[in-house]
């Protein structure tokens, strides 16, 4: 399904059409990311990873050990130990 089309200038640049900058949540100076993924080419906002992408990226073929909710009360848990008064 084709959301919206821009054009390539002859300095390589292109206009995020309206429709994309709304779904993606972007405005002027935001930073995009641009992925390959196969034959694909997918955009982003830069800085938006989800906890699938983490791991893949940490651990490619490998399944989590714990899901993130309890990785998350574990890092709490350590913090609020280690910074405990005394």
């Amino acid at each position: 399904m084709v959301i919206a089309q821009s054009k390539l200038t002859a300095q390589g640049q292109i206009s995020v059409p309206a429709e994309v900058r709304k779904r993606l949540g972007v405005g002027p100076g935001s930073t995009l990311e641009w992925d390959e993924q196969g034959d694909q080419v997918v955009v982003r906002r830069a800085g938006r990873y989800t906890w699938e992408d983490v791991r893949r990226a940490l651990f490619p073929g490998k399944v989590p050990s714990k899901p993130p909710a309890d990785v998350k009360e574990g890092i709490r848990a350590y913090i609020r130990k280690r910074h405990a008064r005394r």
